[in-house]
């Protein structure tokens, strides 16, 4: 980042590779957006400051859609990003102090008589994203907060906004919609208490930019609770994006005196390389700021959930084990059913010890058989939650979120946990920091089965900080673990995906995209999903056909393999019915994701062509190596498969095409392009491409 302070100290300007943003301070200490786009110099941002306001009108305001971090109060009248209550008084009234810089962080510092406000900005390294996020200082008596947003972006005058977000539900998660943005405000969020199923952290507004041309601008909120994106489009066509924790302004916290609250990250990204190159840029900035260790691949791996549910056993997971070995898996995940009195989804959560009967010299000779066999050892876990019929609720009773005098909602027969309290995050820490020590496990899958219901803390003189606090009290348990266990991958689920976002992504290794593994459903799930995250993070299983827990959907073992190596790949199938054939192929399969996973994991993505249509594909290009996965949903009347035109190859050079045996035959490479000729039994392949 190249940061740029003019003489008098209130003009700034971050610049990254291809973009600047800047902001001034005017002589009335009001914090004014100047720009967020294509580069541009001190001296240019210097002469946007001099530009004269508005004047004002009985009915309008001149810092509406021109302020960076509108505030409550004053002559305002856009939605505030910052909303305080003290004794007898709402609103904030502030005052510039200062700046400071520290490394590649700008800090700019406001003063509300003992509240201080202090805006961050930041710009990594080889990135344009901006990282923006807000501290709250108390240092006289208590005051409420009831919003504090992360930031407010203003967007520059343009005609005819296109709003693009991520929509869904269980099952259907991370689908793509595109609108156009109208008067008024749009707002997404999540009431759950977690990032949700229905929408994620994640808005895009453009005019005219297509897959690989045009303007994108870009926001995404690093917060794994209840949340809120607006984006609003004012009445003289400004847009302004404001966003941060918690869903209402029916109040987020108390601060004491000397008490400080830090917002989560909203990040902001400005790209003109249409939809692919803004995504192309979000990868690559988490993968290098965000996502740990993402320089090493993510192995392949079996999960026992599809095979065996809860009717479990040592000897029942030892033999899917070896035939998961046999197949070139590398890692060998036990889900549900290996805990406490865990028969079905109603009795067992938070009773965190092997179950004797099932396991009676606990995980250790389990683990022990899975590495012998060459392969890294997991679990399913659910801390967060509950059952009713649990020692842990029958012993604690009061830890759950309820309302008193209110009957405790039960969904899937649990109880939500309160994090926020410092006991229980103490007992699940001794639970599972014990469980970790006690058997060489070496990843662990973190679910999240039910949304909060009835979030009450009845002893606690402020109990809605529990919606805030619950989630510091997930990411202060993880970063603990971690740092214990520093050698044990995390994957994030929430009942499929229901908490990805930028927050829990920076604490945990993969994310489980969707508890839908049907591989043509998946296609429209991976497509959304690449739009803000990397290939690297997103787990995707080969299950049994037909899919009976969704859509009775039959389809090949090629077609649901393929569909799975967009990601990081995994298997869920109950490899005890697969035919040898059937094993001997996955095996080829495996092999290959084996040979092409770096290039798909940390290469560039290019979606070539989207799902939807006849021919859908994705290209991934690393170095000299490209990789090309391609499906064929539906074919007409014999029509031919359409060419694919390749991104990002040098056209002076020559590439050879790396085919091996049928699981590529069908594709022929042509100048800069792909033929791939698929039809009946071909309805994927997989293409892999090296310069010469």
């Amino acid at each position: 980042m190249m940061l740029e302070i003019s003489e008098d100290g209130r003009t700034w300007v971050l610049s990254g590779p291809a973009s600047s943003y800047a902001v001034h301070v005017t002589d009335r200490d009001e914090l004014l957006h100047l720009h967020w786009g294509p580069r541009l110099g001190l001296a240019d941002a210097e002469a946007l400051a001099v530009r004269p306001l508005p004047g004002y009108w009985p009915f309008e305001s001149p810092l509406d859609g021109r302020e960076e971090y509108p505030v409550e109060g004053g002559p305002r009248f856009v939605r505030p990003a910052l909303s305080v209550r003290t004794a007898g008084r709402r609103g904030t009234e502030w005052a510039y102090e200062g700046h400071d810089t520290e490394g590649d962080e700008l800090r700019l510092r406001f003063r509300d008589g003992d509240l201080t406000v202090t805006l961050h900005y930041r710009m990594r390294s080889s990135s344009d994203v901006v990282e923006r996020w807000v501290t709250v200082d108390n240092r006289g008596p208590a005051v409420e907060l009831l919003r504090a947003d992360s930031a407010t972006w203003t967007l520059p005058d343009r005609d005819a906004w296109r709003l693009s977000q991520l929509h869904g539900r269980w099952g259907a998660e991370s689908r793509l919609t595109r609108s156009a943005l109208t008067h008024g405000e749009k707002v997404i969020g999540s009431r759950r208490g977690h990032t949700s199923h229905q929408h994620l952290p994640w808005v895009a507004l453009d005019t005219d930019a297509t897959e690989e041309r045009g303007e994108v601008y870009g926001c995404a909120l690093g917060w794994s609770g209840s949340w809120r994106i607006a984006v609003a489009q004012l009445p003289d066509a400004r847009v302004q994006i404001t966003g941060g924790a918690g869903h209402d302004d029916s109040g987020l916290l108390t601060l004491g005196t000397g008490e400080s609250y830090t917002t989560p990250v909203f990040a902001g990204l400005w790209s003109d390389g249409g939809f692919g190159g803004a995504s192309r840029a979000w990868h690559a900035y988490q993968r290098a700021h965000v996502i740990p260790d993402a320089g090493r691949d993510r192995p392949v791996l079996f999960n026992s959930w599809e095979a065996t549910e809860f009717d479990i056993s040592e000897e029942q997971q030892r033999a899917l084990a070896g035939r998961a070995a046999a197949m070139g898996v590398e890692l060998f995940v036990v889900d549900d059913g290996w805990f406490g009195a865990r028969t079905s989804d109603r009795a067992g959560l938070g009773d965190w010890t092997p179950n004797p009967d099932r396991f009676p010299g606990g995980l250790k000779p389990l683990a022990d058989h899975v590495h012998g066999l060459g392969m890294q050892f997991g679990i399913w876990v659910e801390p967060e939650m509950v059952n009713p019929d649990s020692d842990l609720y029958r012993a604690h009773p009061d830890w759950v979120q309820y309302q008193p005098g209110r009957k405790r909602t039960e969904f899937r027969n649990q109880l939500v946990l309160n994090l926020a309290r410092e006991d229980v995050r103490e007992y699940l820490w001794e639970r599972l920091h014990g469980l970790l020590a006690g058997a060489p496990v070496d990843y662990v899958k973190w679910d999240f089965n039910r949304c909060f219901t009835d979030a009450g803390w009845p002893d606690d003189p402020y109990p809605q900080r529990l919606w805030v606090d619950h989630v510091h009290g997930l990411y202060a348990l993880l970063d603990r673990l971690r740092a214990a266990h520093p050698g044990v991958a995390f994957e994030s689920c929430s009942g499929g995906g229901g908490r990805i976002d930028l927050g829990v992504l920076s604490r945990t290794d993969q994310v489980w995209t969707s508890d839908n593994t049907d591989p043509l459903d998946r296609l429209a799930i991976q497509h959304g999903f690449s739009q803000i995250h990397p290939a690297r993070v997103m787990a995707a299983w080969v299950t049994d056909s037909p899919n009976v827990m969704l859509n009775q959907r039959a389809s090949s073992l090629r077609f649901r393999f393929v569909s799975a190596m967009a990601g990081v790949l995994g298997v869920g199938g109950d490899l005890t019915r697969w035919t040898e054939e059937e094993l001997a192929e996955a095996r080829e399969w495996v092999g290959l994701y084996k040979e092409i996973r770096p290039v798909v994991q940390r290469g560039d993505q290019y979606r070539l062509r989207p799902p939807g249509g006849g021919l859908s594909a994705v290209q991934y290009v690393l170095g000299d190596e490209t990789v090309v996965l391609a499906w064929l949903q539906a074919q007409r009347y014999g029509e031919p498969v359409p060419a694919l035109r390749l991104r990002a190859l040098d056209p002076a050079a020559s590439y050879e095409c790396l085919e091996t045996g049928e699981i590529h035959r069908g594709a022929v490479l042509l100048h800069h392009g792909l033929r791939v000729g698929l039809r009946g039994d071909l309805d994927a392949t997989v293409v892999r491409l090296k310069r010469k």
